[in-house]
């Protein structure tokens, strides 16, 4: 989807920057312009896209369907499968969470669909098939849908909606009085186009000081980490290696792609397969940078719910991959 910009990041910092491929500032530099720009796209449609939506669909019926509808539990599932088709890393999935949560969907269900979309893509998907086989692929693209509804349904339960920041509060707020406005007075999708602009610019604005600190974070790591670093921490004869590897994957971020030759070469030095997908697991899932975009809708409090029940459900999955495989 976004190769285009990527050829136009590697042009600008290969080119005319004339950095050296390969460095750790070149390809630090090269993670933050792309992945800056990329996230800014589709903050800005996917909140224009559900202003729009939210100005003919009412926050309050959603909530009212969902409330009284006995789904059992499948519209945690349906929001995990909505993850496969996005194909975006954990920081590009933020945009979209706060427009699930602008429209009234409830938070587990909205989280469902944070924690599966990195995880389980059509490309990481290709890519899984190639290096390990269609029965692994098949036990890991279940063990991420099953990992994102479960979680969903767990945070769903807790009633986290408090520890939304006050900052959500407000643009919740503003979104129901503008629906009430558009509602009482019939307005066209023109009449109601400069309410939506606004709040857009809006929302835009709130955000990108912790989007373009925590993609510099996420640069520095790109750049700077070494691939090896915590293979030694991971050996098949350490007890704990599987929380261990999933709580060291943190500091790191890409997507599952650009995780997945790095787990190939953990396995080829001997890892136990389920500890190098809870380490690929906890790089996309758990990154750094997720948690300081996250901050501006979420208090820490809520953030370290929302870690620790994903970091439990990932060690319990390479658990049991290890036993299985």
């Amino acid at each position: 989807m976004f190769d285009w910009l990527q050829h136009i990041t590697n042009w600008l910092v290969y080119e005319v920057m004339s950095l050296s491929k390969g460095e750790h500032l070149s390809e630090a530099l090269n993670f933050f312009i792309y992945d800056a720009i990329k996230i800014l796209i589709l903050l800005f449609v996917v909140i224009f896209f559900m202003g729009i939506v939210n100005s003919y669909f009412p926050i309050d019926k959603v909530k009212n369907y969902l409330s009284r509808n006995k789904l059992y539990g499948l519209e945690y599932l349906m929001a995990s499968l909505f993850g496969i088709v996005t194909p975006f890393c954990s920081c590009s999935s933020v945009p979209l969470f706060i427009g699930f949560v602008r429209g009234g969907i409830p938070l587990g269900v909205t989280f469902a669909f944070l924690i599966t979309s990195p995880l389980v893509n059509e490309v990481a998907i290709g890519l899984f098939i190639a290096l390990f086989g269609l029965k692994t692929t098949i036990i890991y693209v279940f063990s991420g849908v099953l990992l994102g509804t479960i979680s969903g349904i767990i945070l769903q339960q807790l009633k986290l909606e408090s520890y939304l920041t006050p900052w959500v509060q407000k643009v919740l707020a503003n979104a129901q009085q503008e629906q009430d406005t558009f509602i009482a007075e019939k307005q066209t999708l023109s009449q109601r186009f400069p309410v939506i602009w606004k709040e857009v610019k809006s929302i835009i604005k709130g955000i990108i000081p912790y989007l373009l600190v925590g993609i510099a974070v996420g640069g520095w790591m790109h750049g700077y980490i070494p691939e090896g670093f915590f293979e030694k921490y991971m050996g098949k004869d350490q007890l704990f290696a599987v929380p261990m590897a999933t709580i060291l994957a943190v500091p790191m971020y890409t997507n599952a792609s650009g995780i997945l030759p790095i787990v190939q070469v953990l396995i080829d030095k001997g890892i136990p397969l389920g500890t190098a997908i809870a380490f690929m697991m906890g790089v996309v899932g758990l990154s750094l940078p997720e948690a300081m975009l996250l901050k501006k809708v979420m208090t820490f409090k809520l953030i370290a719910i929302f870690f620790g029940v994903v970091t439990i459900c990932i060690i319990i999955s390479g658990y049991l991959f290890n036993l299985i495989l």
